[in-house]
Order: structure tokens, then C-alpha cells, then sequence
């Protein structure tokens, strides 16, 4: 499957038919995520937006986009982009930690987005993993609705690591 996603990734790209299918694909394999009809909206080496719709299962009480909503958007858009940068067959990603301030209600879709440049990414990911055994990324993400109002900012902190180096206990 690593391989296939690395595939879809770089393939989705230039291909809507193969950016709808990966969706589809993604809220199969991440089941905690299908509730909120995550939708990559653009993915490149630098670049990642997802939409999270503004519909029931992702509003709160108070009918705005859900803080935890909010969130996952924000966790799933810079999972994606380091990913489709790594490749997901070399590197393993997990979350160390996650901050968000929460700055406008959501009343309409919102959209996450992550750039991260290739000075950046030579800086603070690929040079520091050919001496060290992982990195720890943090990736700012921003989440806008549809008129532009930023309603959150989210800061996810990444440990990278090859996946040659990680010990698991059988």
C-alpha cells in the first residue's frame, strides 16, 4: 500500500479523476476521517488544500464547524503534504503534537491549507535526517471559510523517521 499511496499522491496531482479516488481511498483506509468528508481540493510537492464541508456531522452545538473538525483538517493537510513529499514508503509519521487557536466560527466550508518550500523542507527535514535518526517538523496550517476569515491556525508538531530505523514490539 505505500507504494500505491506515494503513487496516487504524485499522480493526483494533475488528475482530478485521480485526486476524487484518492478521497475515496483515504477515508477507507483512515476510518476516523470518513465522517468529515475530508476533500483534497489541491496537492503538490509544496502545496496541500482540503476542504472540510460544513454539514451536520462536522458542526457543533452551536451549528459552527466543530473545533475538533477543524483540527483533524488541519493534521490530515500536513500529513498529506509531508507524505507526498517523503514518500510514504520510506518515512513513518507520527503525531507528537497538536495546538490550534481557534480565532472565528465556522458558519460555511472551510479550507486547510499547508505549503511548505523546498528551502524549507532541505533545512528542516531532508538535511537533518542525513545525521540524525529523526526530526521533529512543525507544520503551521491554516484554516480559512469560504470568505477568506482564518478560523484557526494549527500547529502540528511531525516526528519523522525512516522506517528502517523503527523498532516495534512483535
Amino acid at each position: 500500500m505505500n507504494q500505491q499511496l506515494t503513487k496516487f499522491l504524485a499522480e493526483a496531482e494533475h488528475s482530478p479523476f485521480k485526486r476524487g479516488l484518492l478521497n475515496k481511498i483515504l477515508a477507507h483506509t483512515i476510518p476516523f476521517n470518513k465522517p468529515h468528508s475530508l476533500d483534497i481540493k489541491e496537492i503538490s510537492p509544496s502545496t496541500v488544500k482540503v476542504k472540510l464541508p460544513y454539514k451536520k456531522s462536522n458542526l457543533n452545538h452551536v451549528r459552527g464547524l466543530h473545533a475538533c473538525g477543524l483540527a483533524t483538517a488541519a493534521e490530515y493537510t500536513s500529513g498529506l503534504l509531508l507524505l507526498r513529499r517523503l514518500g510514504s514508503e520510506d518515512y513513518r509519521l507520527i503525531m507528537k503534537s497538536l495546538s490550534v487557536d481557534y480565532v472565528y466560527q465556522g458558519k460555511s466550508d472551510a479550507t486547510a491549507s499547508f505549503k511548505l518550500s523546498d528551502a524549507e523542507y532541505a533545512e528542516k527535514i531532508s538535511l537533518p535526517l542525513e545525521s540524525d535518526e529523526s526530526v521533529l517538523f512543525d507544520a503551521v496550517v491554516e484554516v480559512h471559510d469560504a470568505q477568506q476569515n482564518l478560523l484557526c491556525t494549527a500547529t502540528i508538531t511531525w516526528q519523522i523517521k525512516p522506517w528502517r530505523l523503527v523498532k516495534t514490539k512483535s
